[in-house]
């Protein structure tokens, strides 16, 4: 096959799986995108792209599990998520930059990518985060916009895969 005929397909293929995301939400306090695939193959994506960026994951929340261990306790029936966590990861130096703009901003650290599957939508993963509000001083405005940005740079990475 010619070199540019692979380049174009490849070129192709990839566009077409970028948009197999659908945006659901994009608004001043969040963004969510909805994917069709595998729980844990969109979460290793996920977690893939984060660290793809330099960055290490601190903890992961299993959220989805503990509203179903604590649902039973209060007499709950509804099942909320097949799977649901929050995945918890820190730039060093964009928390520094943020930080240093005003000691306040620590409230953003860290920064967190929620991942779920509701049992109404099968094989649809949600993959969102909440967006910084971009506050402060100019300094301080122009840190969070830079985490704002790398929050989209992962997500959107990950679910281009």
């Amino acid at each position: 096959m010619k070199p540019w005929l692979i380049i174009v397909v490849s070129c192709i293929w990839t566009v077409g799986y970028v948009f197999a995301a659908e945006t659901i939400e994009d608004s001043s306090y969040q963004v969510l995108y909805v994917t069709e695939g595998d729980f844990q193959e969109v979460k290793e994506n996920l977690e893939l792209a984060i660290s793809g960026q330099g960055l290490v994951i601190n903890n992961v929340a299993t959220v989805g599990e503990m509203l179903e261990k604590t649902g039973k306790d209060l007499g709950a029936t509804r099942q909320i998520y097949v799977h649901g966590d929050v995945i918890e990861f820190c730039s060093a130096s964009l928390s520094r930059e943020m930080s240093e703009a005003d000691p306040a901003n620590i409230v953003f650290c860290p920064y967190t990518i929620q991942i779920y599957e509701v049992p109404e939508q099968p094989g649809n993963v949600f993959v969102g985060y909440r967006r910084p509000p971009i506050v402060g001083n100019d300094r301080s405005k122009a840190a969070l916009t830079k985490v704002d940005a790398l929050l989209h740079a992962i997500v959107n990475e990950a679910l281009a895969w």
